[in-house]
C-alpha cells in the first residue's frame, strides 16, 4: 500500500461481528470509501468460541457478514487459524507457564489485524485498513501519531502501541471521534441486527475465562500444586499449581495469615509462589523489552512522561530513559504489582498522544517507600 494521501478511497475494514466494526464500515461508506469487509477466522473448531460474546464465532461471522450486505459491500472470510495459533495462542500459553500475564489482544493487533490484514488489503487492492477500535491516528507534520479516543471510557490506545509510521499512514479509526452511546444508537437506526449486541469481556479462545483450565486442555498436562513463600523462603502453605496465579492476586489463595497476602511473584523452575502483603506490593522502576517506538526514531535523552501498566488503569507519571532495545521506567509514586508479560505504554505528558510500549519484563524497588 501507498502512503496515505487525500487520494484514497479504498479500504479493506476488518469486521468481527460486533456493532463498532459495523458502524467503522457504515461510516466510511458514507464517507464516500469504497468498502470491502473482511472478518479473520481464527479457529478450525477445536477452540471454545461459540459463545456469542466471542469476537471469532460464528454467530459473530453470520452478523459481520449481514451488515455487509446491508451496505452492499464486497465481503470475505480469511481463515488465519494457524497464524492465530501460532503466534497468538502458543505465545499466550508460553507465558503462563513461565509465571507472566500475557495479553493476546496486543499480539494479535501486531501479528494479525496489521499485519497479515495489510498483506490482504494489498492484495485486494486497498489503500488502508480500517478497524472498530476507539483511537485516533493524526498526522503532526511529516509524522503520524496515535491518540486516545474522544470517549476515554472506551480508549483502546493502549493495546494498539505496537503501529509503526507505515502501519499509521495506512490505517483508519473511523470511530475514534465517537461515544459508545452513539455508535449504537446509529446501528440501530440502520436496521443492523448487532446494535445491541454485548461487549466481549474476556480473551476471544477463552470465553469463560477459566485460563488455567483452557492451557491445561491444551497442554493435555495438569500443573504440580508447590509451596506458597514468603520472600525469606518461608513456606506459608501450598498453592494448586502456577497457572492459577498472577503477580497481585489475593483472591483464592487460601493462606491463613493475619493479614491480607497477595501474589509477588512466581517461580516456575522452584515450583513457588510469593506471597507478601500489599504494602510489598509498591515497585518503583520497571523494565520493558520488546519496544516500540512509533515515532519510529530513538530516545536519545531521558524524558517525562506518563505510563499506563494495565489495560483498565490511569496513568502514572514517570521518568523514561531507552537502554538499548529496552526501555527503563521510573515512576514518581510506587506503583502496585506489575506484572511481568503486561504491557508498560507511554504517553506524553498531557496523557493524549502514545509515545512508545514494551513488555514488561522485570520490576524492581530502587528506593525506600514510607
Amino acid at each position: 500500500m501507498k502512503a496515505g494521501s487525500g487520494g484514497r478511497k479504498k479500504v479493506l475494514v476488518a469486521m468481527s461481528g460486533g456493532v463498532d466494526s459495523s458502524v467503522a464500515a457504515l461510516l466510511l461508506k458514507e464517507r464516500g470509501w469504497e468498502c470491502v469487509g473482511c472478518t479473520m477466522r481464527l479457529s478450525d473448531g477445536d477452540l471454545p468460541t461459540a459463545d456469542e460474546k466471542a469476537c471469532c464465532s460464528l454467530d459473530a461471522v453470520e452478523d459481520a457478514r449481514s451488515v455487509a450486505f446491508r451496505l452492499g459491500m464486497p465481503y470475505y472470510v480469511f481463515n488465519f487459524s494457524d497464524d492465530f495459533e501460532k503466534d497468538v495462542i502458543e505465545p499466550f500459553v508460553s507465558s503462563y507457564t513461565e509465571g507472566k500475564t500475557p495479553n493476546p489482544c496486543i499480539e494479535c493487533n501486531r501479528r494479525l489485524k496489521f499485519d497479515r490484514l495489510y498483506e490482504r488489503a494489498g492484495l485486494l487492492g486497498c489503500d488502508a485498513v480500517a478497524t472498530g477500535h476507539y483511537a485516533r491516528i493524526c498526522r503532526d507534520g511529516d509524522r503520524w501519531s496515535l491518540k486516545k479516543a474522544r470517549d476515554l471510557s472506551k480508549d483502546q490506545s493502549y493495546v494498539l502501541y505496537t503501529l509503526t509510521q507505515e502501519q499509521l499512514s495506512h490505517t483508519l479509526f473511523p470511530l475514534g471521534e465517537m461515544t459508545k452511546q452513539q455508535a449504537r444508537e446509529l446501528a440501530g437506526r440502520h436496521g443492523f441486527l448487532n446494535a445491541d449486541r454485548p461487549d466481549s469481556q474476556d480473551i476471544c479462545f477463552v470465553p469463560d475465562g477459566d485460563y488455567a483450565a483452557f492451557i491445561e486442555r491444551r497442554l493435555q498436562r495438569a500443573f504440580p500444586p508447590g509451596d506458597f513463600v514468603s520472600p525469606d523462603g518461608r513456606v506459608l502453605g501450598r498453592h494448586r499449581g502456577i497457572i492459577h496465579y498472577t503477580v497481585g492476586q489475593r483472591r483464592g489463595l487460601g493462606v491463613p495469615a493475619e493479614t491480607k497476602l497477595y501474589v509477588s511473584a512466581i517461580d516456575p523452575g522452584a515450583n513457588t509462589v510469593t506471597l507478601v502483603r500489599e504494602e510489598d506490593l509498591m515497585i518503583d522502576t520497571v523494565v520493558a523489552d520488546r519496544v516500540n517506538i512509533l515515532s519510529g526514531e530513538a530516545f536519545e535523552k531521558p524524558f517525562h512522561g506518563l505510563v499506563r501498566l494495565r489495560y483498565r488503569q490511569p496513568e502514572r507519571p514517570a521518568g523514561i530513559i531507552q537502554d538499548g532495545d529496552r526501555l527503563i521506567i521510573r515512576f514518581d509514586a510506587p506503583q502496585r504489582a506489575p506484572a511481568p508479560g503486561q504491557a508498560a505504554v507511554v504517553y506524553d505528558e498531557d496523557g493524549e498522544t502514545v509515545l512508545a510500549g514494551g513488555t514488561i519484563v522485570c520490576s524492581r524497588k530502587e528506593r525506600l517507600t514510607k
